[in-house]
């Protein structure tokens, strides 16, 4: 798979490391919760070198200690069906705090990469050999947010409020805030 960073298709630096094979000795490896449960006093001297990769069925809540040591968290989308991990990238980015790469494995599709990064992802496994440039058009297709999230975007509420003030239609100093709620 390839590695879409920043609007650009990259060389992923980090390896992924199975549960039974040996741990490369140098540079960034990624982990499952398993691996990082049973070699953790090992592993932790890497750190942040180390990534976890999260399944679908485990929840951040079952690393939650230790999240923000990672250098970077994977979630894996296992089927288009499956939508955990949009839950679990707001946990880690908001609750959290996580401030490292937070990635999108498994089913990534083009058309929820704008819905990825809204969650709080900033890297994602698309396809080999996919124009990167199709697949970042994708971030720009929805332009108005109506609920605040991870991201931070504004919402579509407060560009009406600066919009109306913008055209003086709160002359007394009232604004649209009390008419609705955001």
């Amino acid at each position: 798979m390839a590695l879409l960073k920043a609007n650009l298709i990259i060389d992923d630096e980090w390896t992924r490391i199975d549960d039974d094979a040996a741990i490369v000795p140098n540079g960034p490896v990624i982990v499952s919760l398993a691996r990082w449960q049973r070699d953790r006093a090992a592993l932790i001297s890497r750190l942040p070198h180390v990534g976890l990769m999260l399944r679908s069925d485990q929840p951040p809540t079952d690393a939650a200690g230790d999240i923000a040591r990672f250098g970077l968290i994977a979630l894996e989308f296992p089927k288009f069906t499956d939508g955990r991990a949009y839950s679990y990238a707001r946990l880690i980015r908001e609750r959290y705090g996580f401030t490292g790469e937070l990635r999108a494995v498994g089913n990534v599709l083009r058309d929820q990469l704008g819905f990825m990064q809204r969650c709080g992802f900033d890297a994602y496994e698309i396809p080999d050999g996919a124009d990167a440039r199709a697949w970042t058009a994708a971030f720009g297709e929805i332009s108005v947010r109506y609920q605040r999230a991870a991201d931070r975007a504004t919402t579509a509420i407060v560009l009406r409020r600066e919009t109306l003030e913008t055209r003086g239609a709160f002359p007394d100093g009232d604004s649209v805030v009390g008419m609705w709620a955001y």
